[in-house]
């Protein structure tokens, strides 16, 4: 379904905004984290077959995961999920939630960085990690991750993203529309056309469906539109 959402004029406004590792970890701490949505998210439940295409034993990722319970969606089904998460308080909470037992242990390649693994040994959250340390993927799921990294490391972050995907994959990324001029992010707004810069050399793009999904916390930012749009890449 689409809306006709149009392209935001002021698009660059957001570019030279950053965030540091220590301000996400704060948000944790304070409890600023609105973006995590309990029921898991509704576009991915809606599209979650022709995301699967009716394959088992898939490797599946998670950038920036926080304590997403679409983890455990995977999970259950015999796939094998990694999530990625600086926020050791959002990778307990998820494991605590999902009343999971886990493990665990010190990523060896990374000072500081641990992993946390599910005891079937098919789900497993490092803190940080390498391209080095966690592989390639059949699926991707990015519901916050593109639009959290800040605006000048998209394209370090694309080229992150594109080399840790296998053969035939599938990536489904969630990117939202509103006025950047009203709010600072993030998230951050990614207009079409970066998308097209970032994934279109590489990918087919296809827009699967595109939302109305103004809350009144949007309305609080002082935006009084906010659209989210849910890409499908695949492999040229």
């Amino acid at each position: 379904m689409s809306l006709g959402i149009k392209e935001h004029p002021d698009a660059e406004v957001q570019k030279n905004r950053v965030l540091t590792l220590d301000d996400w970890q704060d948000k944790w701490v304070t409890r600023h984290i609105a973006f995590h949505q309990e029921q898991g998210h509704q576009l991915l439940k809606k599209h979650f077959d022709t995301f699967l295409k009716g394959q088992s034993g898939l490797r599946v990722f998670f950038p920036l995961c926080g304590k997403a319970i679409e983890m455990k969606w995977f999970a259950d089904r015999g796939h094998t999920v990694v999530g990625v998460e600086i926020s050791e308080i959002g990778i307990r909470e998820f494991f605590a939630e999902q009343n999971l037992s886990y493990t665990e242990e010190p990523l060896t390649e990374i000072a500081g960085a641990k992993v946390f693994k599910i005891k079937r040994n098919n789900l497993s959250l490092p803190s940080l990690w390498s391209r080095a340390n966690i592989g390639k993927f059949d699926r991707i799921w990015d519901r916050g991750a593109l639009v959290a990294v800040n605006p000048g490391d998209r394209d370090r972050y694309a080229d992150i993203i594109l080399s840790l995907l296998r053969k035939g994959y599938h990536y489904l990324l969630v990117v939202l529309s509103y006025d950047p001029t009203k709010h600072t992010g993030p998230p951050f707004y990614v207009p079409d056309a970066e998308l097209k810069k970032l994934f279109g050399t590489k990918c087919n793009m296809q827009c699967l469906e595109e939302v109305d999904a103004l809350e009144e916390r949007h309305k609080t930012w002082g935006v009084d539109y906010f659209f989210e749009k849910l890409y499908l890449l695949t492999e040229k």
